[in-house]
């Protein structure tokens, strides 16, 4: 490691070298904190005690599979992330491998029956004997060498093998004594492949990216550190266990650094889950080897970012999604990690959120969420009897990333409620939206971030800004002078504020400088919700400086719309939501003349989300006599529909009608 330690777990641990370190995690009770497959009464008990649903679910789906032939995972699979960007083939093939191997052993650990532990070397043979751990679109041997196929002397230490890593070793710690007594040697071959693939990787190479040596740390750090640190605890040899703890330790300490103190993620909700939830997970895991003697939950940023899932939270299966996260994901997210961790600190309002999410008789968690994650879900008591209600906070601004909201009451996705974000264009898994705001009516978006598409070869590449959900030309901001807003961190915001009261809140900023455009002087946008019951409403209100040159293009406001669209009158259209509530959305001065454009959606990752098409009104704004624009959105008289206050059930999501009546046309 070549930087200096220096960040909140240095500064509150201090002195801790790698033989400190070793020591320090070295419980008597073992290295994880669920006791191993040999203590039988604890394993019959959790298995008579647990909840019976999830047991249900697991075993049935393992003895389904029991006769099959294991997933394979097949050459021409992994060259196509090279040949056409398709990385889903490999990777679906590989997790179904994994979940099975995690499915086989829960039923090893709870049934100590023989055959279950042959399923179980079956699964950790195919494991050892892949030629790579790594997921296809992270390996290097195409870029190093032009080859398709990974190189087994040049493992790359990525996701996929932290996630590896860890799973091997939930496994030997839990069935090592079962492993011994039928595949001696077995458990030494765990050893050797964790040492070559994982281990000796991490401790003699300072060029990973996720490090965060020399480039923003992002949310792979915490995801393979946190794993590895799990790993080492269980299959690193004793004279280099205290090595691979420090070296995680500082990886951890230096994305705990890159964390605000509001504790917000940049990379947007989704990936909350797979960055600051792992690294609390880890820190969770170091409090519980060191027999909480040392405890980061106390920091502010750790305690802050435990709120950040229930503040991203509008309503139902609905969340804010700037970046690349989804409006409404898919599957389920791990809430027993969130709900033990808000326990940790003390959050009532982000275990509410969690417990919101236990469904009666639902399995408490999923084996694909990580067996370690699934046992220490399916043993603990607090979650399977858990139950609560979505906190639905009535306002906040999150000032680290210049996020801002405000619904109409707490606690209620009842009415209006809006987002807008300050930011820069070259935050962590970056769209071009600076100044972009959603609206959502009874908690469903209407006023849209479309999110993103299926990942590709393309996406993290030099062509990501290719892909049309990533450019500012389908975000909810301006095109200034037929200029897009350009990509990296000095496209800012500027003089971001927010103001939150009673009656009113408000957020906003200056645009000017996301755009490369010399005429542009400002563009200054406010964006507020004036609470009213019935009456209340959003307003987005626009004013600008610019001094057009010969040859610009159009000046337009652009909204991205998700519902059914239906022109009124000049100055004002109708959305029908997914839900079926009525949005009225007006303009002033009604004299910017408007049209309509369908956006039809191929891709599963959008169309699960939004139907068939999303639909995006542009207002040109060239030839107004001042330089001003006010929209208003607030719920249309003739909204009839009737579902109020949903927080937790899916919303109605029949495709929604594009609006073919104007495709491309004007309104008025």
């Amino acid at each position: 490691m070549t930087d200096a330690w220096t960040g909140p777990l240095a500064r509150l641990w201090p002195g801790l070298d790698a033989s400190a370190w070793s020591r320090a995690l070295d419980r008597a009770d073992g290295p994880l904190p669920l006791p191993p497959g040999s203590e039988r009464a604890f394993w019959e008990a959790a298995a008579a005690d647990g909840d019976q649903a999830t047991w249900a679910v697991t075993a049935q789906a393992a003895e389904a599979e029991r006769e099959r032939p294991w997933p394979g995972v097949w050459a021409h699979a992994w060259a196509r992330y090279q040949r056409d960007g398709d990385r889903e083939e490999y990777q679906t093939d590989l997790f179904a491998r994994t979940d099975r191997l995690s499915r086989a052993a829960l039923m090893a650990l709870v049934t100590d029956q023989e055959h279950w532990v042959d399923q179980v070397a079956d699964g950790l043979v195919l494991v050892c004997e892949q030629s790579s751990w790594c997921w296809p679109a992270h390996d290097d041997a195409f870029t190093r060498a032009g080859e398709v196929l990974p190189d087994p002397d040049h493992p790359f230490l990525d996701l996929g093998a932290g996630e590896l890593v860890s799973q091997l070793a939930w496994i030997d710690h839990l069935l090592g004594a079962a492993l011994d007594r039928s595949y001696p040697g077995l458990r030494r071959r765990l050893r050797q492949e964790a040492d070559r693939r994982v281990f000796q990787p991490f401790l003699t190479r300072d060029d990973w990216h996720w490090l965060g040596l020399d480039r923003p740390v992002h949310n792979w750090s915490p995801w393979i550190q946190g794993n590895l640190l799990i790993g080492a605890l269980v299959l690193s040899q004793p004279d280099q266990r205290g090595q691979l703890i420090e070296r995680a330790v500082q990886g951890l300490d230096r994305y705990l650094s890159a964390l605000p103190a509001d504790g917000a993620v940049d990379e947007g909700y989704g990936y909350w889950w797979q960055g600051a939830c792992r690294l609390l997970e880890a820190l969770d895991l170091i409090y519980w080897a060191s027999q909480g003697q040392l405890d980061a939950f106390d920091l502010e940023a750790v305690r802050q970012t435990v709120a950040f899932p229930h503040r991203m939270h509008l309503g139902g299966p609905w969340h804010l999604n700037y970046a690349d996260a989804s409006a409404r994901p898919q599957g389920q997210q791990p809430w027993a990690v969130l709900e033990r961790l808000a326990r940790r600190v003390g959050d009532r309002q982000a275990q509410a959120r969690a417990r919101a999410q236990r469904l009666p008789g639902a399995p408490v968690a999923d084996p694909a969420d990580g067996l370690g994650r699934f046992l220490l879900a399916w043993t603990d008591p607090v979650w399977s009897r858990a139950a609560g209600r979505s906190p639905l906070p009535q306002q906040f601004y999150l000032a680290s990333t210049e996020v801002f909201l405000a619904r109409q009451e707490a606690g209620l996705t009842d009415g209006l409620t809006v987002s807008a974000k300050g930011g820069h264009n070259g935050e962590n898994h970056n769209h071009n939206d600076v100044g972009s705001v959603i609206v959502a009516l009874d908690g469903v978006p209407v006023l849209v971030d479309a999110g993103r598409p299926t990942y590709t070869a393309v996406t993290f590449g030099p062509d990501r800004y290719s892909i049309w959900t990533m450019v500012s030309d389908w975000h909810n901001v301006p095109l200034v002078a037929g200029r897009s807003q350009s990509v990296g961190r000095s496209y800012a915001a500027g003089q971001a504020r927010a103001e939150l009261g009673p009656e009113a809140a408000e957020f906003s900023c200056d645009l000017a400088a996301a755009y490369d455009c010399p005429g542009l002087t400002s563009w200054r946008r406010r964006v507020r919700l004036e609470r009213a019951g019935r009456d209340s409403r959003v307003v987005i209100a626009d004013d600008w400086r610019l001094s057009p040159r010969p040859g610009d293009g159009p000046t337009e406001a652009r909204l991205l719309l998700a519902g059914q669209v239906r022109p009124v009158e000049p100055g004002r259209i109708e959305v029908t939501a997914l839900n079926g509530a009525v949005l009225e959305l007006a303009w002033s001065p009604a004299q910017a003349v408007a049209s309509l454009e369908t956006r039809p959606l191929d891709d599963p990752m959008l169309s699960q989300v939004w139907g068939e098409s999303l639909t995006r009104l542009r207002l040109d704004l060239t030839e107004l006599a001042q330089p001003s624009l006010t929209v208003v959105c607030r719920r249309s008289d003739n909204d009839q529909n009737p579902c109020r206050n949903v927080q937790e059930s899916t919303p109605r999501t029949a495709p929604c009608p594009s609006p073919s009546d104007f495709p491309g046309s004007p309104l008025n």
